[in-house]
């Protein structure tokens, strides 16, 4: 059985995870984890948080391949039990490395390829206003790549080019980033 505050917390993570595209179950199994104060073995996380053998065990899986959950082996204990990473920062930029620059390198590679397409046709004022307009989702897509490159890698972002682009000032925004 959960604490209020445990229900409180494994709720909500679960929820986060599902906005972000994750299951849900993920979320709750990785805060259960995360406010034990020891492993926990997958009889008690079923248990605890009521979940079917497979799903507990498919969960634990998925969270281990994202490196969020870890087996680790006590003397003694027969049981395979489980812990949380507990460095949020490490969680969040395995993520942004791993799916959110994924999805803006591609978008950026199916801009860059667009505007090749319209190269290929014959201009007309309905080229010259596509062009435009994908050139300005491209310059936001290199942006945003740009600006996850650094923060995956440092931990800062600096988004003053990004509020100088959504401002209006794009003129001073670079836009031959790749």
């Amino acid at each position: 059985m959960l604490s209020p505050a445990e229900q409180r917390v494994t709720e909500t993570i679960g929820r986060l995870m599902e906005f972000w595209g994750f299951k849900r179950h993920m979320g709750r199994l990785w805060a259960l984890l995360y406010l034990s104060e020891r492993p926990l073995a997958a009889k008690e996380i079923r248990d605890r948080l009521d979940l079917s053998v497979g799903t507990v065990s498919m969960t634990l899986a998925e969270l281990q391949r994202w490196g969020v959950v870890k087996g680790v082996h006590q003397p003694g204990v027969r049981a395979e039990l489980f812990e949380a990473e507990l460095s949020l920062w490490k969680m969040v930029s395995r993520v942004f490395r791993e799916r959110e620059l994924f999805e803006v390198t591609e978008a950026v590679a199916s801009l860059e390829a667009a505007l090749a397409d319209l190269g290929r046709e014959a201009s007309s004022e309905r080229t010259s206003l596509q062009r435009s307009r994908i050139e300005a989702l491209l310059e936001v897509a290199r942006l945003g790549k740009g600006l996850l490159e650094v923060l995956v890698s440092t931990g800062r972002v600096d988004a003053s080019e990004l509020a100088r682009l959504l401002l209006g000032n794009a003129s001073s925004a670079p836009s031959s980033r790749g």
